[in-house]
């Protein structure tokens, strides 16, 4: 993997190379570039996760020619088939080093099995959703119990903004969640549900289900699952399996005319 990365920043294959590096005993995101390669060496892999696609997004932004390379899982592979769809990166411009970590979504059988949390313990299960569950399982609730359920959930939120700062694929460079006539600036905590709620209807058809933002959450809000729900409404209605495949049109819908019907959380 060194000897392959040296050899495209030597020969100009690329520009610079996202990957991590070991800093005070901390494994952080690092750029290697062609005027240092051989930092190069100190590049590593490890069972650590931070969205690296977010930075070439960046670094794309400034310099829309840039060749960027990057180490990448198959989150990371998810998430840059969907910045490719939404033309925040060229695809074309990209060199990508796979690891493997986990069961891989885009293969048969893989179940990303490292992203299950612990369980809930037993007051959340009773009053809250548990992290562990499918989509399908909250029909077991009633509506109003669903309702009362999330709206726990929601009012741990301490508008800290870590599931959005952390997400790989949120880009747009005017946020509604800081916009004050949806969230109250100063307000902690926000309007429930409003927060979470303008969050999920953005996450559809953009979240790649790496679990990011529920690993960032300091108040275990179970959004994995809630951006779950939202994706598998997209799969029904649109036929859109997200971050999939690259060239998959996020606005493509089954037959002429498509029915919303009320489906709540």
């Amino acid at each position: 993997m060194k000897t392959k990365v040296k050899l495209w920043l030597e020969d100009g294959t690329i520009d610079i190379f996202i990957g991590y590096k070991i800093v005070d005993g901390h494994p952080l995101p690092h750029c290697f570039t062609q005027s240092h390669v051989e930092e190069v060496d100190e590049l590593t892999i490890g069972p650590f996760r931070y969205p690296l696609e977010a930075i070439a997004t960046d670094i794309a932004a400034e310099r829309p020619h840039a060749k960027i390379g990057l180490l990448v899982r198959d989150c990371n592979t998810r998430a840059l088939n969907v910045l490719y769809i939404w033309n925040q990166l060229d695809r074309d411009n990209i060199k990508t080093v796979t690891v493997n970590c986990c069961p891989s979504r885009l293969k048969q059988h893989g179940d990303c099995s490292y992203l299950e949390p612990e369980k809930a313990g037993d007051y959340k299960q009773r009053v809250g959703i548990d992290n562990n569950m499918e989509p399908a399982d909250l029909n077991a609730f009633g509506q109003e119990e669903r309702l009362d359920r999330w709206m726990y959930e929601f009012q741990k939120c301490i508008k800290c903004y870590g599931c959005r700062n952390i997400c790989p694929v949120c880009f747009c460079k005017e946020c509604s969640l800081e916009h004050p006539d949806l969230v109250s600036p100063g307000k902690l905590p926000p309007d429930v549900p409003i927060f979470h709620l303008v969050r999920a209807v953005h996450m559809a058809g953009r979240c790649i289900d790496c679990g990011l933002c529920e690993d960032a959450c300091p108040m275990d809000i179970p959004l994995r699952l809630l951006y779950r729900k939202v994706n598998e409404i997209v799969l029904d209605v649109f036929d859109y399996d997200t971050g999939t495949h690259p060239d998959q049109s996020p606005f493509s819908v089954l037959g002429d005319t498509v029915t919303l019907e009320p489906s709540p959380l």
